[in-house]
């Protein structure tokens, strides 16, 4: 069941998925202390699928590489652990990982949890994290000899909370 908008950015998200099919959310920190996060809305109701968030690049480049992966899944590609992703970044394949529910949290995914609902009755709003590879070495933050860089501006969500924080 939907949830009811009490505020108008509340309703601005459910209008925007009920036009686009999606919202997307970004999170930057003014301060830039923290590494810049975008996440969808609307990926559980419009393709019975999980939300994805991404961190660490531009605002604009994050929403469509969101864009490309609502295309994908609604194309029928199936969202997996692991799975490999192309398209989605100009030169790189991208992976998805399983979000640990214990980062499942309203830092990090505020409005998708606003939207998914009674988390007692449902469980945690399922998220996947977007991962990408360093530029220069096409490597991964777990990949052996990862950038620092690389391995900062993507806090690994699919470990659990006590892992990463």
């Amino acid at each position: 069941m939907r949830p009811i908008a009490r505020y108008d950015y509340e309703q601005k998200i459910l209008d925007t998925i009920d036009e686009h099919g999606w919202f997307d959310t970004h999170v930057f920190d003014p301060e830039e202390s923290d590494p810049t996060f975008s996440y969808s809305v609307g990926f559980t109701e419009t393709l019975a699928a999980p939300e994805f968030i991404v961190f660490g690049l531009e605002m604009k480049l994050m929403h469509n590489m969101l864009w490309s992966v609502f295309r994908q899944i609604r194309a029928g590609k199936a969202v997996m652990d692991g799975a490999r992703w192309d398209d989605v970044l100009n030169g790189f394949e991208c992976v998805s990982r399983r979000v640990d529910p214990s980062n499942v949290v309203r830092d990090y995914m505020n409005s998708a949890m606003w939207f998914w609902g009674d988390e007692a009755a449902k469980g945690p709003v399922p998220v996947f994290q977007l991962v990408w590879p360093g530029a220069v070495d096409g490597l991964f933050p777990w990949d052996e000899g990862c950038s620092e860089t690389v391995r900062d501006f993507q806090p690994p969500l699919y470990m659990p909370r006590s892992m990463t924080h």
